[in-house]
């Protein structure tokens, strides 16, 4: 295949320029000025933006047990559709992923998907936070890291002695960082919004409060540590504290807590609503300020899918979480490089180079003799979504006028979307 007139960026090397990329096989073979070869498979990619494949460390496919939502094939067709060639799927699946077998059953299925799709192992068994999973197995299982994901750990000795086990085995927890004792209704930041709407909501406390103990254990322990879905000014500033302290930890931000705040919820009802949920403005533009000084260094949806009849409940009732993986080029694009926040080679490392690096996968990088996972891009084009390749459809962004297509998406070689 060879890709030609493109514009290549490639954070790994800082490199940005139009050139031509032959692929062979499933690895980029040469990169270079006005390639020539007689190959049937050719891309014009002139006016586009050729970059390395996205990877997304957050993903909810749903299976087993809820595929009314999302099953592997579905999540896998949005992913790819949003110009993703890996993702990481959660583990709060019913049964919950937190055993060899279960995960070894999980890389038989994924032989057969699009993209790369990776899952974490639950961190507790069954998610109960009273004992933890046999970490050493569940790695050699092919468990990529460790999390209870949607189930704040409340135990502190046993999160302690996680973080030395991962430190040991050299792998990485992450964290759902809310207080639940602390949260009368979830999904809802108590704020001026949640007075409208007669509700307490979730205070920023409930995530900053569980930030500064998990920080501090990252600081004791110098374990791997992510903090997932960050929604508070404070949670931000916590990290910083973490990282200039010598932990080793990260934090990932949702295209939503980037482009929306908790007003949201007036205009879009459950649609806006999630765990955490859109804080103040305020919020919202440490975050921003947050990936600009590199704090945050992912970029991860937190696809969430959920049917219309939950959604369509009443607020305090309905599920929290939204789809993500269809539009989050576009809402990051448009929030943070239309604005003049970060350059579009940044926004390729939280969403493509970071990922890769932090979580030890194979990508983000387009370079010689490297594996071919490539998104190429029209900046100029704008769209709206009315149909999604997932089964469900619970966004705020449904309708609206993005900007930035996905065109390619191309896995090992192989172009598995084209728009």
């Amino acid at each position: 295949m060879l890709i030609k007139n493109g514009r290549l960026i490639n954070p790994a090397n800082n490199f940005d320029e139009i050139c031509d990329i032959y692929i062979e096989g499933d690895k980029i073979s040469k990169i270079s000025k006005n390639i020539d070869v007689d190959d049937e498979k050719i891309i014009d990619a002139s006016g586009m933006v050729v970059v390395p494949g996205l990877i997304d460390v957050h993903v909810h496919f749903r299976e087993p047990g809820q595929t009314h939502k999302e099953d592997l094939n579905t999540g896998s067709s949005a992913a790819i559709a949003g110009g993703f060639t890996s993702v990481i799927q959660m583990a709060n699946t019913s049964p919950k992923i937190d055993n060899e077998e279960i995960i070894k059953e999980f890389y038989k299925k994924e032989k057969d998907l699009p993209l790369n799709v990776y899952t974490v192992s639950a961190l507790t068994k069954n998610f109960k936070d009273t004992e933890l999973v046999d970490m050493k197995k569940n790695k050699e299982a092919g468990a990529i890291a460790f999390t209870d994901d949607g189930i704040p750990n409340r135990n502190s000795e046993l999160i302690l002695k996680a973080m030395e086990n991962a430190k040991n085995l050299d792998t990485l927890i992450s964290f759902h960082e809310e207080d639940p004792s602390l949260i009368k209704e979830n999904g809802i930041n108590h704020s001026k919004v949640s007075e409208e709407i007669g509700i307490y909501g979730s205070p920023s406390i409930a995530e900053s409060s569980f930030i500064a103990r998990d920080v501090a254990f990252a600081i004791y322990t110098k374990a791997k540590v992510s903090i997932q879905h960050i929604s508070t000014g404070t949670g931000v500033d916590l990290i910083k504290f973490g990282k200039e302290h010598g932990a080793n930890i990260f934090a990932e931000v949702t295209p939503h807590h980037i482009a929306l705040n908790d007003t949201a919820v007036l205009e879009y009802g459950p649609l806006a609503k999630m765990n955490p949920p859109l804080r103040d403005e305020s919020d919202r533009l440490r975050i921003i300020e947050g990936i600009k000084e590199g704090t945050i260094e992912i970029i991860a949806t937190d696809h969430a899918p959920h049917s219309r009849e939950e959604k369509e409940k009443y607020i305090t009732k309905a599920p929290s979480g939204i789809i993500g993986l269809e539009t989050s080029f576009s809402v990051c694009y448009e929030n943070l490089v239309k604005t003049n926040a970060i350059s579009l080679s940044k926004l390729i490392e939280l969403m493509s180079l970071n990922p890769a690096k932090i979580y030890g996968l194979n990508g983000g990088d387009i370079s010689e003799k490297r594996t071919a996972d490539i998104t190429i891009l029209d900046l100029n084009e704008e769209y709206k979504l009315e149909k999604f390749e997932s089964k469900s459809s619970n966004t705020p962004f449904k309708n609206k006028t993005l900007i930035g297509k996905v065109k390619y998406t191309i896995v090992g070689g192989e172009v598995v979307y084209s728009d």
